[in-house]
């Protein structure tokens, strides 16, 4: 029996709304978790309560399909079990400046121990200033300077004394000191001294060198007694700085008991305290500013505190999914969403400061990666940023391998730079990263890095579908009862449910499954709040879902109404009336940006005696795909098997898309191409007002192809446009019959006779339905049924070897003569 036309009920399945008990979905509770995605949820509870080293997760499937926010629900509804993460902070080395300490103190009492050492300094730059005025410390001090002055003294007086029995005086001139003779208490001026005798002169000259080279030695001495007093006073300041920062520091060791390696710090902070109590005086500050140059001018930065992760109460912001670059913080682990996953985001970086025509950097320049942000809790990035980052990729496979956060520039990464930098101490790395892509992404680095398998153990695989029943209709439901709450949209009606269930379908290409790419979904009910917000509606009925559905296709229709204008003014031939041998409609969908729409397409065939090729224009002048050259390839395999298979095959054929620019592929048009070549052997014309897809095997069957619903109303549009005459129609294969969601009015049209729509199981039914001849199939004696459309072919091609015989024959009686 020829195929019959399908009836209007198998071309779209309606949603049954009287299944639903409620009047909006105000009424419903929230959807438990992500509809229809069980397997990726176990995955991800089984890759948050792993531990070990490795099993990070990779969240993977279509764009849209709400794998981000059902990850941070599921995280929101776990973060309480796990202890809030420690705070990290920066210090000074005051040993080797260039590596900074970390310290790792726990959650919230990092800003206290800033807050403590700032104090601290604060208060000493108090006490100490007002110890060193002191009347006290001036005592003490003066008695210093007393005993030096008391040791320079004697020593020049006794100098002196010795001098002055020897007639000889010690004179103190701008130019140091000297000795000069005297006569009877008074200097002897050069004249008199010349007029000395000789040998009184020399004896002078004498004493005066031993004089002097006694006062040598006394200045010999002056270094050490000055030492000596600088020793004294430093002593006297170190009792003084320590007693002060002793007692001030007392009760911000106290506050840290128990974290050895911040009491080690203090402690050391202590004694750089002491060693530097001229800091806090106003001359030995500025010295020491002009001689060190601090960044920033500030001598007391080397004391600061720099925090780079802080995880008390309020530190963070309370949990919003979607949230870029937040941490959430619920009584537990954070949540770090990281939008842009570049090198320096991910690891940290050490900033610089222009400085006396120079950048420098220290400790308090060290700034946090989302590692650092997320660590002791999760990291998500969207896979594909990560790798479009340079670096990046290899830096975070480096941190989860090692178990460390090294802070390191790009150059030194790569080791392009040899100039001294900062080393800050790496800081231990406990996170869970979870990654988020598309399954091509995920296959590639599975299969091309080594590393990747070893990093993320787990993988999350949701789904893009769910079937469709009684029971899925209501829990898609209760998704778009949660998915109004969470975008603040307006409630759905039943009847609006039913429509965007049905929508649903049509966005998953089939009438048994509904779509899970929530993004889509929440698309189409956004848009359907305004126009029923602009109606001043309570809530989103029907007619404003459908509306958003009409104007979402009006927004993008230019290119198709230019395609079907093109068509229908003949600029691009297509036949929808009449019959023509060895020419039939072929099928195909154009998507292009946002607009996705069918399209008819001529294909032509010619056939004549020859050595059994079948030529593929498009693939000859490299238009056509792999795949399209797959089904030409396919369907001459079957033309050589089912027909005249005891003679070769004596054909030459050729088959082209007409008016194709561009490049073709797939093979749903292989269907189209076997029934043109078998009218052009059968010399049998086709009804030009029907059009066929489908793709073709070796054993004649038709299977099932994508876009059906668009190939059938592409080519519905036209012959409206053209007029419908009631024998105009689409075969398709038999497999997609379940994945039809047509259009309201084609499905009236076919209601009404004026358009049918055929199910295909193999080339023969698409044979009888284009040619309205039946196809034929070989009876017991391995004929086929006369007057059949294939007895015809078979004819045609035995006739074909025979002359091709004759030729052979000829060729050879030629050559013998």
């Amino acid at each position: 029996m020829p195929p019959q036309p399908l009836s209007s009920d198998l071309l779209y399945r309606e949603c049954d709304i009287s299944q639903f008990e409620f009047e909006t979905t105000a009424e419903l509770s929230d959807a438990k978790g992500l509809v229809g995605q069980d397997r990726a949820l176990d995955a991800i509870r089984f890759g948050t309560r792993m531990e070990k080293s490795g099993y990070n997760i990779f969240a993977l499937g279509p764009h849209g399909a709400g794998m981000r926010d059902g990850v941070i629900r599921h995280l929101q509804s776990i973060i309480g079990q796990r202890p809030v993460p420690s705070d990290w902070v920066y210090v000074n080395n005051f040993t080797n400046p260039n590596k900074p300490i970390a310290l790792r103190t726990t959650a919230g009492r990092a800003a206290a121990l800033r807050s403590g050492v700032a104090n601290l300094i604060q208060d000493l730059r108090g006490s100490i200033p007002a110890i060193l005025e002191s009347e006290e410390y001036k005592k003490r001090l003066a008695t210093i300077d007393a005993n030096y002055t008391q040791h320079q003294g004697q020593a020049f007086e006794t100098l002196r004394l010795r001098a002055e029995a020897k007639n000889i005086t010690l004179l103190s001139t701008p130019s140091g000191f000297a000795f000069a003779p005297q006569r009877e208490g008074e200097v002897m001026t050069p004249e008199a001294f010349n007029e000395l005798p000789e040998d009184e002169r020399e004896k002078i000259k004498k004493t005066v060198g031993e004089l002097e080279q006694e006062l040598a030695a006394i200045f010999q001495h002056v270094p050490g007694w000055e030492k000596e007093r600088r020793t004294q006073v430093h002593e006297l300041n170190r009792e003084v700085a320590t007693n002060a920062v002793g007692h001030s520091i007392h009760d911000l060791v106290a506050m840290f008991e128990g974290n050895e390696k911040v009491a080690a710090w203090l402690t050391e902070l202590e004694t750089d305290l002491v060693d530097n109590i001229g800091y806090f005086t106003q001359e030995d500050r500025e010295q020491q500013t002009a001689a060190m140059a601090p960044i920033g001018g500030d001598i007391f930065r080397r004391y600061t505190v720099n925090i780079i992760v802080e995880n008390g109460p309020d530190a963070v912001p309370e949990p919003t999914a979607g949230n870029s670059n937040g941490g959430f913080i619920g009584g537990g682990a954070p949540i770090i969403t990281e939008e842009h996953p570049a090198f320096a985001n991910l690891i940290g970086r050490v900033e610089h400061m222009s400085h006396m025509g120079a950048l420098v950097t220290d400790f308090s320049l060290i700034k946090a990666g989302s590692l650092h942000r997320a660590n002791g809790g999760y990291l998500l990035i969207d896979a594909l940023r990560l790798l479009r980052e340079p670096l990046a990729w290899d830096g975070l496979k480096r941190a989860l391998r090692t178990r460390r956060i090294v802070l390191e520039a790009p150059g030194e990464y790569l080791s392009l730079v040899s100039t001294v930098a900062l080393e800050p101490d790496p800081i231990p790395l406990d996170t869970k990263v979870i990654l988020f892509g598309d399954r091509l992404l995920y296959y590639m680095l599975a299969e091309n890095d080594p590393e990747f398998r070893d990093l993320f153990k787990v993988s999350a695989d949701f789904d893009d579908q769910i079937d469709r029943d009684g029971e899925t209709d209501m829990l898609y439901a209760e998704m778009i009862a949660t998915l109004c709450r969470e975008n603040e949209l307006l409630p759905l009606t039943a009847a609006a449910v039913g429509r965007v269930i049905e929508e649903s379908s049509r966005f998953a290409e089939d009438a048994e499954k509904l779509s899970l790419e929530v993004g889509s979904v929440t698309d189409l009910m956004q848009e359907a709040d305004l126009y029923a917000r602009e109606g001043a509606a309570d809530a989103i009925d029907v007619s404003h879902v459908q509306r958003a559905v009409d104007e979402r296709v009006h927004r993008s229709d230019r290119l198709r109404e230019r395609s079907l204008e093109a068509i229908t003014r003949d600029v691009i031939m297509i036949d929808t009336e009449g019959a023509v041998v060895g020419q039939i409609n072929g099928l195909s969908v154009l998507s292009l940006g946002q607009a996705s729409f069918g399209r008819p397409t001529r294909i032509t065939a010619r056939t004549r005696m020859g050595q059994g090729n079948v030529v593929d224009i498009e693939r000859e002048v490299d238009l056509g795909g792999a795949l399209h050259s797959k089904g030409v390839l396919i369907l001459t395999g079957f033309l050589s098997a089912h027909f005249a298979a005891a003679v070769p095959l004596s054909l030459a054929a050729t088959l082209v898309f007409e008016q194709s620019y561009g490049g073709v592929d797939g093979d749903s048009a292989s269907a189209a191409e076997l029934v043109a070549l078998i009218s052009s052997l059968a010399e049998l014309p086709i009804n030009q007002g029907l059009a066929v897809t489908g793709s073709l095997n070796q054993l004649g069957q038709i299977q099932a192809i994508g876009g059906v619903n668009e190939k059938i109303e592409g080519f519905f549009d036209i012959c409206v446009r053209r007029g419908l005459t009631g024998d105009q129609g689409v075969v398709i294969p038999h497999a997609n019959v379940k994945h039809l969601m047509l259009r309201r009015d084609v499905i009236d049209a076919v209601e009404r006779g004026v358009f049918s729509i055929y199910p295909a199981e193999t080339i023969e039914d698409a044979v009888t339905v284009m040619t309205g001849i039946h196809a034929g199939l070989r009876d017991e004696d391995d004929e086929f049924e006369r007057g059949t459309v294939f007895q015809r072919v078979d004819d045609r091609l035995a006739e074909f070897a025979l002359a091709q015989a004759s030729f052979g024959k000829s060729d050879d009686a030629e050559g013998r003569s």
